[in-house]
């Protein structure tokens, strides 16, 4: 097949840990054929969908893990596969991507579907399964959200659409900086803000767990540092191997099927205790340090739900 990867620059991803190179490294050994381009080369052209970028080849070889042929232009509707794989945040050029890329619904296979990842933010999907979830608040008003704080005590804030760990707060009850939080964040921000009760679990980790085409294939624990409350690898949470518990399959036995309805072949949700915290259905990660931890290819599992998709 022909694979093009709409992602964040290639030169810069570490080889180890990065999913989007790990996938394309898969696709390769499978004998498919890679497109590189970066989202700001995305064009609606007079009814086609193109984008500049390069041919690709990978290797395992950190700082020569990329090989790109010259600057080309393509029709994206030629392709058998496009990857939707930047980083967030979820803005407006992000939301703008996936219309776009909604377009070629009719030529390509787009993972995951463009349409559902700009309706399911990662912080919202969850609110369809609110018993699954911590108590949670989404509002930009300051009394809505003091009044949360108040009735929770301990509650961890955050911005609606950030990613990565970047922004994210835990007030505890005697925390005063709620207030000065809100000025920073709305100063800067016509967004929302996200409010949920801190969950003293995430000290024994926040794992992540990885869904294939709706099915649970495996889970890895991310460790707060020391001293720290976010889990994140990185803001240098430590990966660690797990198992995925009861729990675990509950969550992934009531979410996966809309999943799968909607498109979304590679997803990442994130559970502290027995509460699902996010859904991430954007830009995944995990799979190398999944692989690793149980000797299992995670990718092969996303190339051979794709392939079936496309046969």
């Amino acid at each position: 097949m022909k694979i093009a990867f709409q992602m964040d620059p290639i030169a810069d991803v570490d080889i180890n840990a990065d999913s989007s190179f790990r996938l394309a490294e898969e696709a390769q050994a499978r004998g498919h054929t890679l497109f590189f381009y970066t989202p700001d080369q995305l064009a609606y052209q007079e009814g086609r969908i193109t984008a500049r970028g390069h041919d690709l080849t990978v290797q395992r070889v950190q700082g020569s893990h990329a090989e790109l042929g010259p600057l080309r232009e393509v029709d994206l509707a030629e392709f058998d596969v496009v990857w939707l794989r930047q980083d967030p945040p979820f803005d407006m050029h992000y939301i703008t991507s996936t219309h776009l890329l909604d377009r070629l619904k009719d030529h390509a296979l787009v993972v995951n579907d463009p349409f559902w990842v700009r309706n399911f933010p990662e912080k919202l999907l969850v609110l369809d399964f609110p018993d699954l979830t911590p108590p949670t608040t989404i509002a930009r008003d300051l009394d809505t959200i003091k009044a949360f704080k108040a009735k929770h005590g301990d509650v961890i804030l955050k911005p609606l659409y950030g990613n990565g760990g970047a922004g994210v707060f835990r007030l505890d009850a005697a925390d005063r900086n709620l207030t000065s939080l809100h000025e920073l964040f709305t100063g800067f921000s016509r967004e929302p803000l996200i409010v949920q009760k801190f969950l003293p679990d995430v000290s024994n980790g926040d794992k992540r767990v990885i869904l294939v085409d709706g099915e649970a294939v495996g889970a890895i624990n991310r460790v707060p540092a020391a001293g720290e409350t976010r889990s994140n690898m990185h803001v240098g949470g430590r990966p660690e191997k797990i198992g995925l518990t009861e729990r675990d399959r509950e969550i992934c036995a009531r979410i996966g099927p809309l999943l799968r309805e909607r498109g979304q072949i590679f997803v990442g949700i994130d559970v502290i205790g027995d509460y699902l915290t996010e859904i991430n259905v954007t830009s995944p990660t995990g799979i190398q340090e999944l692989e690793r931890f149980d000797g299992v290819n995670i990718a092969a599992k996303i190339w051979e739900a794709i392939e079936a998709k496309r046969a």
